[in-house]
C-alpha cells in the first residue's frame, strides 16, 4: 500500500487530488471528523510564536509556540492525504525553529526541510502513510530546550474508516517544566538547563499551563454523552500516568495506535507519545484528570477537570449514605482513661506559625500558596481578607469544625474538604488564625483567645451526624 501511495506521488497524480486548507484549533478543541471519503491535498500553515504567557497563577513564562498555545495548534488529517506543510517563524522571533511530526516518514519527519529564521517560510511537501496520534515538535539544537519551552503538539491522521461518533472529542497534552525557582515563585521565571538535565521539573502541567483546566476553564458535558480523549505527553523528559478520578477507560488506542484495550484505569503515555482514551459519563459530578505520579498532580500543576451536568445516577454511584462515629475495635463501652495517651503535634505548642506548619501546611502549602484546582490559596486570598474583617465567626469556624462544599478564590472556584483540626485550644486558635490572616501578603486584626471563645460560642448548633441506623 505504501509502495502504491508513493508511486502515485512520484508520477504527480497527488495534483489531481482535490485541494482544502487543515483547519486547526487551539486547545482543548479537536477540530471535527473528517466526512470526505477520498484523498486530498491539504494545506497546512503553522506559524511559530515567541511569547511571555502564565505558566500557573502569577507565574509568567516566556513560551516558544507553534501557533500561540501550548500545546501547539491540533492538525487533523486523512489517511491518504497529500499535505502542503508551510511553517512560518514570526519576524519578532528571536530564534529559528523546525519541525518534527511524527506522522511523516521521511528525513527528521520533515525537521530536515523546515529550519526557518525569523521572518521566513518553509514548505515541505508528505503523504500520510499512517492512521494514529502522533507528537510533533521541533528538532532545533538544543533540541531539549526547544520542547522544553512548549514547542510540541499533535496530529491525527484520521484512519480510512473513521472512529465511531462521540458527543465530545477533547484534545489535552502534558508538558514538564524547568525553571530556576521552585513551583508557585511569582513573576517571569528563566529556564533552567541544570534543571532539565537532571530531570527535576519544577512544573508538570496540562496544556501549558497549571490553570488551563481548572474552574471555568474545566471540559464540560452531560450525563449520558460520550467522550474521546486526544492525550499527547510533550515531554521533554516524563514518562505520563494519565487517569481520570472517577472514571474507567471503556477503551484506550494504546500509543496512539491502531488497537484499543478495554475497561483501563490508567495508561502510560511517553515523553513523545500519545493516547486516545474513550468513556460515557454515568452520573453527574467533576472528573480530576491528573498523572497518576501523584505528587506532580497535587505539588507540580497536572491537574484537570471535567464538569458533567446531568440527573445524578444513583445505582450507578450513591454518594456519602452514613456518616457514623467510628470507634475503631473498641467498645463503646471502654473506659476513656483505659485509652492509651494520645500526644498532639501541637500540645504546647503557641506559636501560630510552627501550629500552621504542625496542621495546615500539608494542604495550603508552606508558604500558604495551595494546590492549583485542589487547595485554596491563603497567601494574598481575597476569600480569606473577607472573612478575617467581617465575617470572624467563620474564619474560626474551619479549623473548629472543617469546611465542604465549592468556594471561590481570587477568582478561581474549588470544591474540596477541608478537615477539623482537632486539639487546639482557644490560645491556639487564636495563634494560628492570626498567622495565617497577616502572612503573605494578609493583613487583619490580631485574634484573642477571647474573641476566640466568644466566636465558638456565637457558632449555630452541629446536625446530628446520620448513624446508618434504621
Amino acid at each position: 500500500m505504501h509502495v502504491a501511495l508513493l508511486t502515485a506521488a512520484l508520477l504527480g497524480l497527488g495534483s489531481a487530488l482535490p485541494e482544502e486548507k487543515a483547519v486547526l484549533t487551539e486547545p482543548p478543541m479537536v477540530p471535527p471528523p473528517i466526512t470526505r471519503t477520498t484523498p486530498a491535498k491539504v494545506k497546512i500553515e503553522l506559524e511559530v510564536v515567541e511569547k511571555v504567557m502564565q505558566l500557573a497563577d502569577g507565574v509568567d513564562y516566556t513560551f516558544w509556540t507553534f501557533g500561540g498555545t501550548v500545546p501547539g495548534r491540533f492538525i487533523r488529517i486523512r489517511e491518504g492525504d497529500t499535505v502542503e506543510f508551510w511553517l512560518e517563524n514570526h519576524p519578532n522571533n528571536k530564534l529559528p525553529h523546525n519541525i518534527d511530526l511524527h506522522a511523516v516518514t521521511g528525513p527528521g519527519g520533515g525537521a530536515a526541510s523546515t529550519f526557518t529564521a525569523p521572518g521566513h517560510k518553509s514548505r515541505f511537501t508528505f503523504q500520510a502513510l499512517n492512521a494514529g496520534l502522533y507528537v510533533y515538535h521541533c528538532a532545533t539544537a538544543p533540541v531539549g530546550m526547544h520542547i522544553a519551552n512548549g514547542m510540541y503538539g499533535l496530529i491525527y491522521v484520521q484512519p480510512k474508516k473513521a472512529l465511531p461518533k462521540v458527543d465530545h472529542e477533547y484534545y489535552v497534552m502534558q508538558g514538564d517544566f524547568y525553571t530556576d525557582a521552585d513551583f508557585g515563585t511569582k513573576g517571569l521565571q528563566p529556564f533552567s538547563m541544570k534543571r532539565a538535565i537532571d530531570e527535576r521539573p519544577s512544573y508538570v502541567v496540562f496544556n501549558g499551563s497549571a490553570m488551563s483546566l481548572v474552574g471555568d476553564r474545566a471540559l464540560k458535558a452531560k450525563v449520558g454523552e460520550t467522550v474521546r480523549l486526544f492525550i499527547g505527553n510533550g515531554g521533554p523528559n516524563l514518562v505520563s500516568s494519565f487517569h481520570v478520578i472517577g472514571e474507567i477507560f471503556d477503551k484506550v488506542y494504546t500509543e496512539g495506535g491502531t488497537n484499543a484495550q478495554q475497561n483501563v484505569q490508567t495508561t502510560l503515555i511517553p515523553a513523545g507519545g500519545s493516547a486516545i482514551v474513550e468513556y460515557k459519563l454515568d452520573t453527574d459530578g467533576t472528573y480530576i484528570l491528573v498523572d497518576h505520579s501523584i505528587f506532580r498532580t497535587f505539588n507540580k500543576g497536572s491537574l484537570g477537570m471535567m464538569k458533567v451536568e446531568g440527573p445524578s445516577n444513583k445505582q450507578v454511584y450513591s454518594g456519602k449514605e452514613v456518616d457514623a462515629v467510628y470507634l475503631g475495635d473498641e467498645s463503646v463501652a471502654t473506659s476513656l482513661q483505659a485509652r492509651p495517651a494520645v500526644t498532639s503535634p501541637s500540645a504546647g505548642v503557641t506559636d501560630g506559625r510552627q501550629l500552621f506548619i504542625a496542621n495546615c501546611a500539608m494542604c495550603h502549602q508552606a508558604e500558604g500558596q495551595g494546590v492549583p484546582g485542589a487547595f485554596p490559596p491563603l497567601a494574598k486570598s481575597d476569600y480569606l481578607k473577607n472573612i478575617a474583617t467581617n465575617n470572624r465567626a467563620e474564619l474560626v469556624s474551619f479549623p473548629l469544625r472543617g469546611r465542604t462544599g465549592k468556594i471561590t478564590v481570587n477568582g478561581l472556584e474549588y470544591n474540596g474538604v477541608m478537615t477539623p483540626v482537632a486539639g487546639l485550644d482557644d490560645a491556639q486558635l487564636a495563634s494560628v488564625l492570626t498567622y495565617v490572616s497577616n502572612a503573605w501578603g494578609n493583613s487583619a486584626k490580631p485574634f484573642t483567645a477571647e474573641e476566640v471563645k466568644t466566636l465558638k460560642a456565637s457558632l449555630p448548633a452541629v446536625p446530628a451526624a446520620a448513624t446508618g441506623k434504621e
